[in-house]
């Protein structure tokens, strides 16, 4: 059985004209969509996309201990908070990714 876990990410969303822009803070993967239901799903996608390949090319443990990005081996609670600037006209949520556990190399 394959072991799992979570990482907890910042998602950010901001409009642009005619589009919505999405960034991911802790992995800075960016994207965007013609709507915010699309950027979110492009978002969710890019940053699966991102933390595989750290993981195929044996990077993620080291990238997650450089970046403070803490793996955790229950799904967080819901009550996770995000810290937001009043000045700031982006819409920010926090995002929990279930990931396989890193293996060790």
């Amino acid at each position: 059985m394959e072991v799992t876990g979570y990482v907890v990410l910042t998602l950010e969303f901001r409009r642009v004209g005619r589009r919505w822009t999405a960034y991911c803070k802790e992995l800075g993967t960016a994207t965007f969509g013609r709507s915010l239901p699309e950027a979110d799903k492009r978002i969710k996608e890019a940053v699966l996309l991102h933390l595989n390949t750290l993981e195929d090319v044996g990077e993620r443990q080291r990238f997650f201990r450089e970046n403070n990005i803490e793996f955790h081996h229950t799904r967080p609670r819901k009550n996770i908070t995000v810290c937001v600037s009043p000045r700031t006209s982006a819409f920010i949520e926090p995002y929990v990714q279930r990931l396989p556990e890193a293996s060790a190399a």
